[in-house]
């Protein structure tokens, strides 16, 4: 049976992330040290100190990848090696460092930029986002077509069997969860977040990724990566568009997860701050072991479960 670590994505961000491990651990201070010259400001006090940054697109992304790829810098430093990676979202970026696609340096670039053009195509304030709990797939796909004639509305992750979210302008977006309702849906949780992220009003920031990509070097994949936007392993010659793509296309991670299976994967680790997906894993299957790094604690466990292997 094969090992698969996923990396977390947007939204998982919060004041202190990562200390722990960088107080004790050289691996981690190195990673930190390295995005701080490369971005230009010091990442530590960005993860570590109150601020507003950290919660602005533009720098939450480096800060969740940094912190993520330190994590996994030092699982690598103690012989842990997963047999497949895939990310939420974001965490997509931190996969193909971890796959050898992509170097940290320039991952750490290009997802700042990400955040910027993501943040002037939806700035905040920008449609909404619902969380639709326990309702069928197909119908919450028809509901969003039916009320797309009042403008953009889809889903935009489908992060379990049981929730869906759905995003979009916001009166298409109140139209979708108005017909959900007469079909009988009893739960529906507005999100707050960025923006609609993961529909087609990222269509502009998925345009100006595409001249990022285009002048960035992907080399060969040491480890299979799973595709957000196809929940299926991404082909080496596809890495470029998929990610054009995924900016604006709804993040398959239930899909992903049920590749990993047919993949003979049976445990996983979510490696970076949080631990929504393994939240999201226990709902699609509750027979995956997982565990997660994000500090002494966590990290003690992975490395307990990952023994006894």
């Amino acid at each position: 049976m094969k090992t698969a670590f996923v990396f977390s994505g947007q939204g998982a961000q919060y004041e202190g992330m990562g200390k722990e491990l960088f107080d004790q651990e050289k691996i981690v201070q190195e990673t930190f040290q390295e995005a701080s010259e490369i971005l230009g400001y010091d990442m530590a006090e960005l993860c570590f100190t109150e601020n507003d940054r950290l919660n602005e697109t533009m720098y939450t992304q480096p800060a969740i990848l940094t912190v993520s790829i330190a994590f996994y810098r030092l699982l690598q430093s103690k012989g842990y090696q997963p047999d497949i990676v895939a990310g939420l979202s974001l965490g997509e970026y931190t996969a193909l460092v971890a796959s050898g696609a992509i170097s940290f340096k320039d991952a750490v670039k290009l997802v700042a930029k990400r955040g910027k053009y993501m943040t002037e195509a939806a700035p905040a304030g920008t449609g909404k986002m619902v969380a639709v709990m326990n309702a069928d797939r197909t119908l919450i796909e028809t509901c969003c077509e039916e009320a797309s004639k009042l403008g953009i509305v889809s889903p935009a992750n489908y992060n379990t069997p049981q929730q869906i979210v759905i995003g979009g302008e916001s009166e298409a977006v109140d139209k979708a969860v108005e017909l959900l309702k007469e079909a009988g849906v009893k739960r529906m949780i507005p999100l707050n977040v960025s923006g609609p992220f993961h529909t087609a009003l990222l269509k502009p920031a998925s345009e100006k990724l595409a001249s990022e990509l285009e002048s960035t070097t992907f080399t060969e994949m040491t480890i299979p990566v799973i595709s957000n936007t196809t929940a299926q392993v991404m082909d080496q010659s596809a890495i470029k568009d998929l990610l054009e793509q995924q900016v604006m296309s709804a993040v398959r991670f239930a899909d992903s997860v049920e590749t990993m299976k047919k993949m003979n994967v049976d445990t996983i680790i979510e490696v970076g701050p949080g631990k929504t997906l393994t939240g999201f894993i226990k709902k699609i299957d509750k027979e995956i072991k997982t565990a997660r790094v994000e500090d002494i604690d966590t990290l003690s466990e992975t490395e307990a479960l990952l023994a006894g292997r």
